[in-house]
């Protein structure tokens, strides 16, 4: 068997088309369990995945199949990364959504938040806590450069920082 490595757009694409299938009941939980692995062991298909399951409104994310979070948790520290970008993007976001009177994009934002907040608590504990620590770190205006980096990128403002910060605390407590 070769192994899969889309595009990111291929990967949005099967993303979208096995998400319905799974919800239609087509495709078992161990089925699409191996289908997100193939998917997540490169970056761009790991980036379609999660660009799809997390934005969409079907309810994998919401209740994940113990197959599912076994195999998030085998593709380790990629997946953790990815999901805590993705907490901070749509923590920060919700906040832009919020200053613009968008309600329903504040409100998909804080859903893709809370998808991450979850995920983040099914993965590796000690990876986890780690990882949050270096984000919360660079917040603070220290810590990893990557992460520093990442937050110059975006020109994070104060606001939505703190929602970031408040969203990584939030992972720890229940």
């Amino acid at each position: 068997m070769t192994k899969l490595e889309p595009s990111f757009k291929q990967a949005i694409e099967f993303s979208a088309i096995w998400l319905k299938a799974w919800e239609a009941g087509e495709l078992s939980d161990e089925v699409m369990a191996d289908r997100i692995a193939e998917l997540i062991a490169s970056q761009n298909g790991a980036r379609g995945f999660f660009a799809i399951s997390l934005s969409v409104d079907s309810p994998l994310l919401d209740r994940l199949p113990e197959p599912v979070v076994v195999q998030l948790r085998i593709a380790g520290d990629r997946i953790i990364d990815l999901t805590i970008k993705n907490l901070a993007m749509s923590s920060a976001m919700a906040i832009t959504h919020k200053r613009n009177t968008d309600n329903e994009l504040q409100n998909r934002s804080e859903r893709i938040a809370y998808r991450c907040i979850e995920i983040l608590r099914l993965l590796e504990p000690n990876a986890v806590k780690c990882r949050l620590e270096n984000l919360l770190a660079a917040i603070e205006g220290r810590g990893l450069e990557e992460d520093i980096k990442f937050l110059e990128k975006w020109q994070y403002d104060n606001d939505q920082k703190l929602a970031i910060a408040s969203n990584i605390i939030a992972v720890a407590t229940q």
